[in-house]
Parts: C-alpha cells; sequence; structure tokens
C-alpha cells in the first residue's frame, strides 16, 4: 500500500490543481530541427549567435546560460513566450504562453519562426518541420554543455550497462536520440470530474492519431514512420514502462491515477545546486529507502555519494507519456511528432476540439470496432499503426470513415468556440483521406527519386 505521505504529495502535486476552477487555455511547445542546407554538420555556434540576435530582436531575457556562458534559455515575460534548445543546439524549441484563441497563439509562432529562419540562413541553417532532424547522422549530437544535459546524456548511455528495461525490452544503442527527435505537444486545463475521463479516452484515441500525425521516419529503423516515440520507449527514459508512451490500463477514479503515478519511477534530484542521477526506483521504493547512492558532476568529474529522500524530492519527478497530468492541473499530449511548419497548429487544434466533445469522442471510441475488438489492446495499435504498412485486418474504407468522424467532433468542439479554428484542421481530413500521414507522403516521395533536401524545404516552409 502506498505510504499515506506519498500518496498526500502525489495529490498535492497532481491532483489538486486540477479542482481549481478556471477557463481552459492551451499552452503548445513545438520543437524544431535546425539542418544546414549543404548538408553538412550543423555549426552550432551560428545558431547560438541567431538565437541571441532573435532574443534581442523581441526582448526575450536570458533565462539559462551554458558552462560556455550561452544562453540556451530565453523568456518573453510579456507573452510568456519562451525558445530554448532542447537538449541540443540542434533542436530548437518554440514554446508559447497559454492563450484561448489558436489564431493568437499560431501569430506570434509564425512571428518568431519566420525571424529565426531569416537569421538562420545568413549562416546557411534553416528550421524545418520533421519529428527527427534529417542530419542526425552528420550532426554532433551532443548535450547543451549545462550540468542538467551533462548529467542526462550520461544517465542515456547507461543503456549499455541496463541492456534491457525493467520488462525485459531489449535497449537501443541510439542513446544520443534526444538530440535529433522533435515533438509537438499541447498542454490543456484539466478539470477534476473529467480527469480520468480524458487520460482514458484521449489513451484510446492514440492508435489514430498517429496515423495522422506520424513523421519521424529514421532510415535506421525503415519499418516506422513514427520512429520517435519507439526512441523514447525503448531507451532509459523507458527503464520503467510505466514512465513512458501510453497507460494501457483503464483508471476507474482519481485513486487509480494516483496509485498509477506512485508505481511510476524518478531517476534525478537536487541537493543544492547539483543535479544528482541514481539507478531509476520507483516512487514507493524511492521514499522508503533510508538512502540512495548517486552520482554528480563537480564541474570536472563525476563524484559518488549518498543522499537521503525527502518528500519534497517529488518535485523533480518527471515522466514522458502520452498523456501526461502536470503540477500545472494540465495534461500533456506529448505523442505527437513535430508538424510540417505550415500545419503546426493541427496538433493543438485537434485535441482542443476533442476535448471540448470529450463525451462525444468517448462514445464513438468506446463502442469501436473499426480497430478495436480484434484481438489487439490499444498500446499494440498504436505500435502497429506506427509501421509503414497497416495490418491485415484493417478495412481502409472503414478507417478513413472513422478518421473523419473524430476530425467532424473536433470540428463541432472548435466552431462552438467560435473563434473560426476549425479551419486549422483542413489538412488532416486530406490526410484521413488518403490514409497518409507527412512522413508516409514524404517516403513514399524518397521512394519516387525525390530528394531529401526537397522536403526538407517543403517541410520547414509557412
Amino acid at each position: 500500500m502506498m505510504d499515506k505521505n506519498l500518496k498526500t504529495a502525489i495529490i498535492d502535486k497532481y491532483i489538486s490543481p486540477t479542482r481549481q476552477e478556471r477557463e481552459r487555455r492551451i499552452g503548445i511547445e513545438i520543437e524544431l530541427p535546425v539542418v544546414r542546407l549543404d548538408g553538412s554538420a550543423v555549426q552550432e555556434s551560428a545558431v547560438v549567435n541567431a538565437a541571441a540576435a532573435f532574443g534581442e530582436r523581441f526582448s526575450f531575457e536570458p533565462v539559462s546560460r551554458d558552462s560556455d556562458g550561452n544562453v540556451y534559455s530565453m523568456l518573453k515575460t510579456e507573452t510568456g513566450d519562451d525558445l530554448s534548445f532542447d537538449c541540443s543546439f540542434t533542436n530548437l524549441e518554440l514554446s508559447l504562453g497559454t492563450g484561448s484563441d489558436l489564431f493568437e497563439i499560431k501569430a506570434r509562432f509564425e512571428t518568431y519562426f519566420m525571424a529565426l529562419n531569416d537569421l538562420l540562413s545568413e549562416s546557411g541553417h534553416m528550421l524545418t518541420g520533421m519529428g527527427i532532424n534529417p542530419g542526425y547522422k552528420t550532426n554532433a549530437n551532443r548535450p547543451v554543455p549545462n550540468e542538467r544535459y551533462l548529467m542526462l546524456d550520461r544517465f542515456l548511455k547507461k543503456a549499455a550497462e541496463y541492456k534491457t528495461s525493467s520488462d525485459g525490452r531489449l535497449l537501443h544503442g541510439r542513446n544520443d536520440f534526444g538530440y535529433f527527435t522533435s515533438a509537438s505537444q499541447v498542454q490543456l486545463d484539466v478539470g477534476y470530474d473529467e480527469l480520468t475521463d480524458v487520460l482514458n479516452v484521449f489513451g484510446r484515441l492514440e492508435p489514430y492519431k498517429v496515423l495522422l500525425f506520424a513523421n519521424s521516419f529514421c532510415d535506421e529503423l525503415p519499418q516506422l514512420l513514427c520512429a520517435r516515440n519507439y526512441l523514447w520507449e525503448n531507451s532509459m527514459q523507458g527503464y520503467d514502462p510505466h514512465n513512458v508512451g501510453m497507460f494501457d490500463t483503464g483508471f476507474e477514479s482519481v485513486d487509480d491515477v494516483a496509485e498509477y503515478i506512485a508505481s511510476q519511477s524518478m531517476y534525478s534530484v537536487m541537493r543544492g545546486s547539483k543535479w544528482l542521477d541514481f539507478e531509476p526506483l520507483k516512487l514507493t521504493d524511492y521514499f522508503a529507502a533510508e538512502s540512495i547512492e548517486a552520482e554528480y558532476f563537480d564541474g570536472s568529474v563525476i563524484r559518488q555519494t549518498v543522499i537521503k529522500p525527502d518528500i519534497s524530492d517529488l518535485k523533480y519527478h518527471r515522466t514522458f507519456k502520452f498523456e501526461d497530468l502536470t503540477f500545472r492541473g494540465t495534461v500533456e499530449f506529448r505523442s505527437g511528432c513535430t508538424q510540417p511548419v505550415r500545419d503546426s497548429m493541427t496538433i493543438a487544434a485537434f485535441h482542443t476540439g476533442l476535448i471540448e466533445r470529450l463525451s462525444e469522442l468517448k462514445e464513438l471510441l468506446y463502442t469501436d470496432r473499426v480497430i478495436y475488438h480484434h484481438g489487439y489492446r490499444a498500446a499494440e495499435l498504436q505500435r502497429m499503426f506506427s509501421g509503414r504498412e497497416l495490418p491485415g485486418f484493417v478495412d481502409k474504407a472503414l478507417l478513413t470513415a472513422q478518421l473523419k468522424k473524430i476530425l467532424d467532433i473536433s470540428t463541432a468542439g472548435l466552431k462552438a468556440r467560435g473563434h473560426g479554428e476549425d479551419t486549422l484542421l483542413a489538412p488532416l481530413y486530406e490526410r484521413a483521406q488518403k490514409l497518409e500521414s507527412p512522413a508516409g507522403r514524404m517516403l513514399a516521395a524518397l521512394e519516387n527519386g525525390e530528394s531529401l533536401c526537397a522536403y526538407i524545404e517543403e517541410y520547414g516552409r509557412l
């Protein structure tokens, strides 16, 4: 049974914020690969300089600097917009401050994107809209030089030591995946009474989502159109399967959600100004321990130490579920690959519309026999639909029709909001009709002789 103090801390951090009465707001994070137009490795100093010039132009204030003094995170206080580099200087992230109108957020994103591309073009670089950086084999694929990312890099490389996950899955050897995978994520405010339905229903939606949004083809995993999720789930981040991917279980109550969180693992905390890593431990095991052997970087070498767990360490617990409950009273939808830039708002619009019509989506998915009731769980279907070929039991006409019904529900939800945001879903109807995701479209073109460079430019065009 979960310790009472741990349960209270989990409820305070994750559950209580959903009880707050508030307008539903939207937060969008878009990671964008940085590429060099001539195909050579990204020149990190040029990217850093472009970001610095951007910050000056738009009055972004430095938040964090790396060990070389370069700004890798900056904030525009007025809007809450943030520019950062996620793990490496070849993966630029724009986090747009929360808003209630997708078009207002879209306008800010496009303004920033065009300015960044103008600055990057001066040194022969650009941003594009793909879930795998097309230059991943050429780029340095190294962490932003600061303590946290260096410790994360060390942790991920332990896959070679562990070899398998806690449930016996083989861990892949691409431990630098975090430097070349890019996501498009949306956070939506969720109320206490709808929390379990949001997690259950959107989890059941995941197989359909990957058909629409897969955009991370990696030639080292040629059977997949959505390699990004595979790379996350079969890395040290996925050593504990409860920390990544789908819940693959039904929640009957909020207590079930709290119990699931307690079953997740943590591997890192702070003491003073230092990050300390240790063997991944379930929260129940970590907080029950008298002491934990840990390691930290002292600025020159890795040192060993012993720490005593404290309930306040829960603030360092972080997971990567497809539907991730956050301390803000939001659910972060994390499974979407970065989209072609002109379609960047499709993921946010899709989820925003559906959550407004949650009961209709629930009814459709819980009576679904197009993909369900063929012997496969939602997580199995999601992995199958991430591949290049649909499983044989699928009727393509029925699949297209069901995708359109899902999109119609989202359209209705967006129309009810009254901002005209339903027009943002237009590209998804085309994908549903053709059963063709961005990665599928690109791969078909490449196999017909078109160049990767052409798609880097096309998917990077507004």
